[in-house]
């Protein structure tokens, strides 16, 4: 029987219309029917449901041309022979209850060619009646919809991406202005708690709760694709060799770590940081595909399979792949299907915010992410990316902006909409030694810029209620002072993305922050070494 699903197919059941020869005497069009569908550019198969399996009567060459077979390995077999591992048995048993109702069908199914490539088939089969109302044939039209159900899954995929990307959003400023908040005031009872061990130790966990939060908040904002990349040309040997001490730490004493790298491979741009997280990612993914132990593999190499670059697409220019292959024990089609999905793990406990991570940011670099998996047979992950261009080497970094000369103590102008945040912000500024001015709103922050006459850089949150925001809020205040440097600090940087012609003379630090995070920030906007009297107190 042919194989199918709603609407394609190349595994179908045909009609048979009999031929002059063929069994029962055939009404003179028979022949005809044949020359038509002989003719016909579609792909065309026939059956004949008399003969044992309904096996295949006739085929045109378009159905050849598409599926790869010769005719010969075709004629008298069943349709299943397009059938595979992945095809729906649903679909399958669609199509048998509508031949046992000797009705018309319209599925789409995913077949295989004679090389075994997978292909999504739209698959319309219908009956072939003599004038007597006797079937004769099952006849079917195929075509290769690979393409159109690409399409539709990336579709169906960024939809997802968008909604949760969305709901995280709308959650991430004020959650991470909550985890900045307990974190700071636990940093600020740790500096007091010295010498008590229980409070060290209540606070130390605590600490750590609150940081998990925020790298969770971070992992959904990079699998929603709103996070602030940094992207530089970057050598994936040279980042794989130079993070491989780390990965050999993530593996244990039980997995044995191998790289395999492509000798003179191209560069690419793309966030080294973020790639190293997404690295890291894959690695422990296949080290815990390998609980008795085993080998992984780390490598690099080039796209040369034009196939692979035309299906994806790619931009022009070559690609380069980092990989990352495992001995353990695989995934079944469900799961690789499933595997970049928010929250969908097999792990427990498990975020299932890993490989969706990954997947984020390597869409988000322009690049896709292809997974080959099989059960007891391994994984391997492999990470493409566009080869860099040669106009994207030699970009000169933004210039530094100049510093107010005055005082050894500079005068920071922080804006913070949140009191609880504005609080842990000054404690944080004071201690380090600067003076601060603080107001909890743009307009606010004016004012206070009018009467103090000048500031050394201004500190500001990026989303703020009322008529303005710290992008405007920065405008407003170098207006006042070109020049004047600004750090920007926001728990959710997609702001920031549609503002980025603005973002090279500002510097962001993003939340939740602590204290030795905000003195170096200031430190590199202020385009100065030494850290101010008392900084480390």
């Amino acid at each position: 029987m042919a194989t199918g699903r709603k609407n394609n197919d190349t595994d179908q059941p045909q009609l048979d219309t009999e031929r002059e020869g063929q069994g029962a005497g055939v009404p003179a069009t028979g022949n005809l029917f044949f020359a038509a569908v002989e003719m016909t550019r579609m792909p065309m198969v026939v059956t004949d449901p008399h003969q044992p399996d309904n096996p295949i009567a006739f085929v045109n060459d378009a159905f050849l041309d598409m599926t790869g077979y010769e005719e010969a390995e075709v004629l008298g077999r069943n349709c299943r022979i397009l059938q595979g591992p992945e095809t729906d048995s649903e679909t399958v048993a669609e199509i048998r209850t509508a031949l046992a109702e000797q009705r018309a069908v319209a599925v789409d199914i995913l077949n295989y060619k004679a090389d075994g490539t997978p292909f999504w088939n739209a698959l319309f089969i219908g009956p072939i009646f003599d004038s007597r109302g006797r079937l004769i044939h099952w006849s079917s039209s195929q075509m290769d919809i690979t393409r159109r159900r690409m399409s539709e899954q990336s579709l169906r995929q960024a939809q997802k991406m968008e909604a949760i990307g969305q709901l995280t959003a709308g959650l991430a400023h004020d959650f991470n202005n909550l985890l900045q908040a307990i974190s700071g005031n636990l940093e600020l009872a740790a500096h007091h708690a010295a010498g008590h061990p229980v409070l060290e130790s209540a606070i130390e966990r605590a600490s750590r709760a609150a940081h998990k939060g925020g790298c969770l908040t971070q992992q959904l904002l990079t699998f929603a694709r709103k996070q602030r990349l940094d992207p530089r040309r970057v050598n994936l040997n040279t980042l794989v060799v130079e993070f491989s001490e780390m990965l050999v730490r993530s593996m244990g004493g039980q997995v044995e770590l191998q790289l395999d790298l492509h000798p003179g491979l191209p560069a690419c741009v793309v966030d080294p940081t973020h790639l190293q997280m997404a690295l890291l990612n894959v690695v422990i993914n296949a080290r815990d595909a390998m609980p008795q132990g085993g080998r992984a593999t780390v490598g690099t190499s080039v796209v040369q399979d034009a196939r692979r670059t035309d299906a994806h697409p790619l931009p022009a220019g070559g690609c380069v792949v980092l990989w990352v292959a495992d001995q353990g024990r695989g995934m079944t089609s469900e799961v690789r299907r499933r595997a970049i999905e928010p929250f969908f793990t097999t792990k427990e406990p498990g975020t299932g915010l890993g490989l969706a991570m990954v997947h984020g940011f390597v869409q988000q670099s322009h690049g896709r992410l292809e997974i080959d998996s099989a059960p007891e047979r391994g994984t391997t992950v492999r990470m493409i990316f566009p080869v860099a261009q040669d106009r994207a080497a030699g970009a000169a970094p933004p210039a530094m902006p100049a510093v107010r000369t005055g005082p050894d103590t500079a005068t920071i102008l922080l804006v913070e909409d949140s009191e609880d945040v504005r609080q842990v912000a000054d404690h944080y500024l004071r201690s380090l030694g600067y003076q601060v001015l603080a107001a909890s709103s743009g307009e606010e922050a004016l004012d206070l810029l009018a009467h103090a006459g000048g500031v050394d850089l201004l500190f500001t949150d990026v989303i703020m209620p009322g008529g303005m925001n710290g992008l405007q809020l920065a405008e407003r205040v170098r207006q006042r002072q070109p020049g004047l440097p600004v750090l920007l600090t926001t728990g959710y940087m997609d702001e920031l993305a549609s503002q980025g012609a603005q973002l090279p003379s500002m510097a962001v630090l993003g939340k939740p922050y602590r204290r030795n995070e905000l003195a170096e920030s200031i430190r590199t906007a202020l385009g100065r070494t030494p850290a101010p009297a008392g900084q480390e107190g």
